[in-house]
């Protein structure tokens, strides 16, 4: 961990810590010097300026993860050892608390992608007892002899971008999406038919067991999950239309002229035609949208994943370990399934995972006490927590771009309708950003604002009495 103070922030135990990991596709991070002594940084566009220019302490948090090779050749970042480690240095900030600048009753968590979902399990499971041997293991602050634990390693504000979580439904979320309206056909992306079609076929049934309920009090169904899609489609789009008089959308045959690349490299700007929303850009209000032509626009962006799309590794002939696969299992082996669909059609022989190698099937396998996958699941899944004894951290703001097809809406919508029905949580703040891709910390005005909102509404952290 890289701790930064601005010189605003050498004598004030009060400032927020803007605590940040940097992790993608839920890789290991390394060490990361996010500021530089003397450096300019443009505080519109840099959240690591705005953080700095706010007065706020900058923390750069380093963890194990996949893709982590240990010096004996095992994998020592296995899951849940990156949710392990983040909690370590939130408990090492608030055991150092009386004697640092910033207050650890205010740390501010950021993330993106893996990173996303890194903060939003952080954010969710606080204090948790669940993860306590795994922090006495690794010599942690704040547990005892006996494994006990003695500091707290609840947070007070997530600021997460396009998460990807709720890792071992996540399959079933993408495939449904991408095929409920036949997008992987029309898009020319559907190698598996079959299997896509079987993933798919769990969805109903997993979202029918969340039981959440939308803001009007209606319950979250498959039946209504695209419906209440296009809804926050519309909400996003509108926002943006009134965000700036100088903001608006091409009309229905015209073209979004999107541009992407840049920071090093070459930006490109590519045209795509507006056939799928209807604006009327005089009243900043849309008129109506297509959902089979959006979410092929959204597939146009970037090829869709495999099938399966994150748990593939050990299907179909796959061993090259491209997707999350490989953050499960023992530290002694490459990867193992962590989805039923996934560990009952796995056809590698000899990678020590699936129906063909264990003889047990996914039910089978995970009903005996001895194996760990399914615990691994459950410990990097925010929706496990969300509502229950865990301490939920009391701020949320979630962005997941309307263009950004690496994880389903219905991920994050999941995670923000679960997060409503938290008593615990006091803002939220969850929104599809327009015309965003898979990306981070593109609106740090917003965000920042929105962190010195609940930063001043909670008031004094001295006076909470809750320090160390």
């Amino acid at each position: 961990m890289n701790v930064f103070v601005p010189e605003s922030a050498f004598d004030d135990q009060r400032a927020p810590i803007y605590f940040a990991v940097n992790n993608s596709g839920w890789k290991a991070s390394y060490l990361r010097a996010s500021v530089t002594d003397g450096t300019a940084y443009d505080s519109s566009t840099s959240n690591v300026g705005a953080a700095l220019k706010a007065g706020y302490v900058f923390a750069d948090i380093a963890n194990r993860s996949r893709g982590l090779v240990g010096a004996d050749g095992t994998a020592p970042g296995k899951a849940p050892a990156a949710v392990v480690d983040a909690k370590a240095a939130v408990r090492y900030l608030r055991l150092n608390d009386a004697t640092m600048p910033g207050s650890a009753e205010r740390i501010v968590i950021n993330g993106t992608s893996g990173g996303g979902a890194l903060v939003s399990i952080l954010g969710a499971s606080g204090n948790s007892g669940e993860y306590d041997p795994y922090l006495a293991a690794i010599g942690a602050a704040g547990i005892d002899a006996k494994g006990r634990s003695t500091l707290r390693d609840d947070v007070f504000a997530v600021n997460a971008y396009c998460p990807i979580t709720d890792l071992g439904n996540a399959d079933a979320a993408y495939e449904w999406l991408y095929t409920a309206l036949a997008t992987r056909d029309t898009t020319g992306s559907n190698p598996s038919p079959e299997d896509a079609a079987a993933i798919a076929a769990q969805f109903p049934a997993y979202e029918r067991s969340l039981g959440l309920r939308n803001p009007d009090g209606s319950r979250l169904t498959a039946a209504n999950m695209l419906d209440t899609i296009k809804k926050e489609v519309v909400r996003s789009a509108e926002t943006y239309l009134k965000a700036d008089p100088a903001h608006t959308i091409p009309p229905l045959g015209g073209t979004f002229d999107i541009t992407s690349g840049g920071l090093g490299g070459t930006p490109t700007t590519k045209s795509y035609v507006n056939d799928w929303i209807d604006v009327d850009n005089a009243t900043d209000t849309v008129r109506s949208v297509d959902m089979t032509k959006y979410l092929a626009f959204v597939a146009t962006q970037a090829t869709l994943k495999t099938t399966p799309a994150f748990d593939a590794v050990g299907v179909n002939g796959n061993t090259t370990s491209g997707t999350e696969t490989d953050l499960f299992g023992p530290p002694t082996q490459k990867y193992m399934n962590y989805t039923e669909y996934s560990w009952n059609h796995n056809d590698v022989a000899g990678d020590g995972s699936g129906l063909d190698d264990t003889g047990l099937t996914w039910d089978q396998y995970t009903a005996e006490q001895s194996t760990t996958v399914d615990d691994q699941v459950h410990l990097i899944n925010p929706m496990d927590f969300v509502g229950t004894s865990a301490d939920t951290a009391p701020n949320w703001y979630v962005r997941h771009g309307t263009r950004d097809r690496d994880t389903a809406f219905t991920v994050s919508l999941n995670l923000d309708r679960a997060l409503a029905a938290d008593k615990q949580v006091k803002d939220l703040n969850y929104q599809l950003a327009w015309i965003q891709p898979h990306a981070g910390n593109y609106d740090v005005p917003e965000a920042m604002a929105w962190i010195a909102k609940v930063v001043r509404k909670a008031g004094d952290p001295l006076a909470s009495g809750r320090r160390g």
